[in-house]
């Protein structure tokens, strides 16, 4: 028996947890919870008129609740001001948009500050650990100057960036450490952030110690600039999403940390905020943020010694998966196979 029809609208590709976690876990969710749903998907392609489309194609084919992670949040508004007028309702995803009916994403600005806690912490160290070796060599062992960072933000039309940012600069603030340069990445793009970081590492040779990314694929961004500078080790360097190749840059010692956001967890959360919304029912929220009641999910900063832990043992990614022919070796290292299979 059908029981009505829930539409899902993500904001973009680039990021790969979109169509290999999110996407996947939302719809088998709603497809076990309520085998009477339609679920309509579309991915915007970073294209807030394309989205707005998409989300106006699913109120005409009768979506009941619209679950919105939206390209443009100040855009999106009109999206729920539609689903309002035709008695839909919008669940916001991930990125907050005003007259949303619930909200369920992560407190971003802890993210941001986690990023800059971690970096100001693997910064001092790796400054410390070459004052130990200036001493050793008989030098006085006292640095040139202050420790130097770019960071990398998300895109400045984002609030989640903007969130992120806010949780940087209160990491970093008080702490003897200069920020070189800081930039905003339009549509969180990789490349974009590779040619901004090499553009950077030319302007400020030998005086940048960290490189605070915003999330893993401009921290890849970021690595591969510092590395086609000859950059060995490269700047310390931190990421958000917990993506596979991120992981993998860790276990290397490429990427200091990521931040693990689970999004199959946030894409379940979701999927039954939906269906129950569907039902008619009023579900409690932990949280209310600007008027809109909120389910918050709790990130894991993720280091190498926390990877088995949290990410093999949490069932996020196997060894198998980690561990390719090109990782085995670092994850000998880090005592992710090898011992513990013989």
């Amino acid at each position: 028996m059908a029981e009505g029809t829930i539409g899902l609208l993500l904001p973009e590709a680039q990021t790969a947890r979109y169509e290999a976690s999110d996407r996947p876990t939302f719809v088998s969710v709603v497809d076990r919870r309520c085998p009477g749903c339609t679920v309509l998907y579309a991915n915007a392609g970073q294209d807030a008129a394309a989205q707005l489309q998409q989300a106006e194609s699913m109120l005409a084919q009768g979506a009941d609740v619209l679950v919105l992670d939206a390209v443009d949040t100040v855009a999106a508004v009109g999206i729920a001001v539609q689903a309002k007028r035709l008695g839909a309702q919008v669940i916001a995803y991930d990125r907050f948009v005003d007259g949303a009916d619930y909200y369920v994403s992560y407190d971003y600005e802890f993210i941001g500050f986690l990023l800059g806690s971690a970096l100001v912490g693997a910064v001092k160290e790796r400054v410390d650990e070459r004052a130990e070796e200036r001493a050793d060599d008989g030098s006085d062992g006292s640095d040139d100057g202050r420790p130097g960072v770019l960071l990398v933000h998300g895109s400045a039309t984002e609030p989640n960036a903007l969130a992120i940012a806010a949780g940087t600069r209160r990491a970093l603030e008080g702490e003897d450490i200069d920020v070189l340069a800081e930039h905003y990445t339009p549509d969180w793009s990789p490349d974009k952030a590779t040619e901004w970081t090499e553009a950077m590492l030319t302007r400020y040779p030998g005086q940048v110690d960290g490189i605070l990314a915003a999330n893993d694929g401009m921290a890849g961004g970021a690595i591969a600039a510092a590395k086609a500078a000859g950059l060995d080790p490269v700047p310390v360097t931190t990421g958000q999403d917990g993506e596979l190749a991120a992981v993998q840059r860790i276990i290397a010692g490429d990427q200091y940390m990521t931040v693990y956001k689970a999004t199959d967890q946030q894409a379940q959360t979701a999927a039954e905020l939906a269906v129950r919304v569907l039902r008619g029912e009023d579900p409690r929220a932990s949280v209310v943020i600007e008027g809109v009641p909120t389910m918050l999910l709790a990130p894991r900063a993720v280091a190498a010694a926390d990877v088995r832990h949290v990410i093999v043992d949490g069932r996020v990614y196997s060894t198998e998966q980690i561990c390719v022919p090109a990782y085995e070796a670092a994850c000998e290292r880090a005592g992710l196979i090898g011992q513990e299979e013989s």
